[in-house]
């Protein structure tokens, strides 16, 4: 398939299974969107001898998208940043310890509980996952995945406070995590890599405050521009560009597209836009990044659904798939419940909101995105599909019982 054929199909059955949740299954938007996705890749499977055409059409769609690339390079800055621009500043300047401490101490100590319970299973069952596979594991998926996180908040009646810290740590934990998961890596890659804490604070300086600064320098030059015109197109095509050129920059730069977007987002969805400084016209900019997260939002998890048309031994994988997912949530239960005994005074958090905190933190595309960017190894299909695993139960599970969660202990 060319490109643009690709694009019409994704877009094609993005419309088709949101008519079909949305007329017949009425789920959640996104929850929705990925069952019906996952449905229709299980009747494509089981179907495939029945109907080859159609099973050969969905697998070169699948084959046909760089998954990996799609989504951290071209749809993570639109979709982080349509996120940040509604994002309230104020709000997250309240809650910035407990979204700090999560995004930080929480995403490490998440990564290593997961890493040694994961390895003494593995260990326990005979499994053969080395430690340093199990820590990078634990890095790529320890992260709250903020598309996921975002989109179902909007349908949760989550705290005000708990939204903010959930939010904000979701489109914040990201350097921490990329610096992990870029080590880890690197020593997984080369079993006599030596690193050094000269070598860590090079490549966190460089993927998170180069992205901070990406993303501030970009949106000042925005904002500057926006500001001196009063045509909505202009303003509407000058922050498409911006996301754009963030998105390019970030990877001939080595830094981080996601806190980049974030970053500007933060600032151009707290400032005024236009040169009279239209209230209206600032609605209708926003209505317009809504529009664009909620079609990004649809195609990604209609991506995630269709995932799994092309992974043969997905069903190879189940056991530790299971333990993964059980992990990740002592891994982050553990990691909320220490930082908050700690730094009880600081932090200011009760029974009641760490089991929101931890039932709330999805994981979602990116997790699968990274796994898929593992390099190649005896041990990257049970990792891809352990994260697949976690993705699904993520989101199916945790997103349609988070009101039940938030109801009980809200």
């Amino acid at each position: 398939m060319n490109t643009f054929t690709l694009i019409t199909a994704l877009v094609t059955i993005s419309a088709l299974i949101s008519y079909i949740n949305n007329r017949f299954i009425k789920l959640p938007g996104t929850i929705g969107v990925i069952v019906v996705s996952l449905l229709l890749s299980v009747l494509i499977l089981l179907t495939g001898k029945i109907f080859p055409d159609a099973f050969a059409f969905i697998k070169d769609l699948t084959n046909g998208i760089d998954f990996t690339g799609v989504l951290l390079d071209v749809m993570l800055g639109f979709l982080l940043f349509a996120s940040a621009l509604h994002f309230d500043v104020n709000k997250l300047r309240e809650q910035r310890y407990p979204v700090l401490v999560l995004s930080t101490i929480g995403v490490v100590g998440s990564t290593f509980v997961f890493g040694f319970l994961l390895h003494y299973a593995a260990e326990m069952l005979h499994i053969d996952l080395p430690l340093i596979y199990c820590l990078l594991f634990g890095a790529l998926i320890s992260p709250t995945d903020p598309v996921a996180v975002l989109s179902i908040l909007k349908k949760s009646k989550v705290p005000s406070s708990l939204e903010t810290i959930i939010g904000g740590e979701s489109l914040l934990n990201d350097g921490t995590g990329i610096l992990l998961f870029v080590i880890l890596k690197e020593v997984a890659e080369q079993s006599h890599a030596h690193v050094t804490l000269a070598h860590t604070a090079e490549v966190f300086a460089q993927e998170v405050f180069g992205g901070i600064l990406l993303g501030v320098v970009s949106a000042i030059v925005a904002y500057q521009t926006m500001k001196r015109v009063d045509d909505f197109q202009i303003i509407v095509m000058v922050s498409l560009s911006m996301v754009m050129v963030i998105s390019v920059l970030g990877a001939m730069l080595h830094v981080s597209i996601p806190l980049a977007a974030v970053s500007a987002g933060l600032i151009l969805g707290n400032t005024s836009l236009g040169a009279r400084q239209s209230e209206e016209m600032q609605h209708y900019f926003h209505n317009v990044w809504s529009l664009i997260d909620e079609l990004l939002n649809t195609i990604l998890f209609v991506m995630i659904g269709l995932q799994i048309v092309i992974m043969p031994y997905f069903s190879h994988y189940w056991l530790i798939g299971l333990l993964a997912t059980l992990f990740v949530l002592i891994a982050r239960a553990l990691s909320i419940t220490v930082p908050a005994a700690v730094l009880k005074r600081t932090l200011d958090m009760n029974y009641n909101s760490i089991a929101i905190l931890v039932w709330a933190g999805l994981r979602g595309g990116i997790s699968v995105a990274l796994a898929l960017s593992l390099p190649d190894s005896p041990y990257k299909e049970t990792i891809l599909s352990a994260s697949y695993f976690v993705v699904l139960f993520s989101i199916i599970v945790q997103g349609l019982t988070l009101k039940k969660v938030v109801d009980r202990f809200a």
